[in-house]
């Protein structure tokens, strides 16, 4: 009788699991070029989306969480269960083109003979960089865009940096405050480099400041360089964030295990799988 019982457990069809989750791209890197006398674009944030969904048991699914990018490079892509948020655009190094475009897009870039425009977002997931401007030879690069709002164009005379847009949070999946997603900020050659936006985007370079790197699992952009700073800042990784009434059989990649609850939150800062 107990090999049937036992039989009749191991056959027992899958049951329902309902989940809400946020998926939080890499951010991008900041533009950069050395011996440059430009003020290069802020990377922008990392595409991010929240959805819920009906999984089950008994099925092992994928979590992917993307890097952030290197200077001049776009972050990479996080996904869990068919969602993709796409990776923020890298910031422009170049007065002839304009931010990369992403989930929120990279700041442009400005020197002597020109001025970048931003990148493009993706529509639902992040917002647009901002424009350089030039003026006397003296160039400040627009701010990344972020999860939240737009990155701001850069101003003043000599022009500033723009800062990066502010991230959003994810509260409702996370159960805190805690903002994702920020645009980094635009570097400048001659004033002041832009602020990161809330969210994890690091500060543009000045003349002698390095930009900064975007926060670790956040999705932040890097900041932008600047006057021959030659330093190359890199976008911070993405996250992905997993909430549920039911607790996982089974994980891959070290998620951190929190409650808000009666929920458990799964929190992925590196790639790998969740089974219930």
């Amino acid at each position: 009788m107990s090999g049937i019982f036992l039989q009749l457990l191991s056959s027992a069809p899958p049951s329902p699991v309902d989940v809400s989750y946020f998926v939080m791209a890499g951010g991008g890197g900041g533009g950069y070029l050395s011996t440059s006398t430009q003020g290069h674009g802020g990377g922008g944030g990392g595409g991010h989306q929240i959805s819920s969904a009906t999984l089950y048991t008994q099925t092992t699914y994928t979590v992917t969480v993307g890097a952030g990018g290197a200077g001049d490079t776009a972050g990479s892509d996080s996904s869990f269960n068919g969602l993709t948020s796409t990776g923020g655009g890298e910031g422009s190094r170049s007065r002839d083109t304009p931010g990369g475009n992403g989930g929120s897009g990279g700041g442009g870039s400005a020197g002597s003979a020109g001025e970048g425009v931003g990148g493009s977002g993706t529509v639902g997931q992040g917002n647009d960089g901002g424009d350089a401007r030039s003026v006397s030879g003296e160039g400040g690069g627009g701010g990344g865009g972020g999860a939240g709002e737009a990155g701001a164009n850069s101003t003043g005379a000599p022009p500033d940096g723009g800062n990066g847009g502010n991230g959003l949070d994810a509260n409702s999946v996370t159960g805190t405050n805690t903002k994702y997603g920020g645009g980094g900020g635009g570097g400048s050659s001659q004033a002041s480099g832009g602020s990161g936006g809330g969210g994890g985007g690091g500060d543009g370079a000045d003349s002698s400041i390095d930009a900064q790197d975007g926060t670790v699992n956040t999705g932040g952009g890097a900041g932008g360089d600047a006057a021959n700073r030659d330093h190359e800042a890199f976008g911070g990784s993405g996250v992905v964030i997993i909430r549920t009434l039911v607790t996982a059989t089974s994980t891959t990649g070290s998620p951190t295990l929190t409650t808000d609850g009666s929920y458990n939150i799964y929190t992925y800062t590196g790639s790998g799988s969740i089974r219930f």
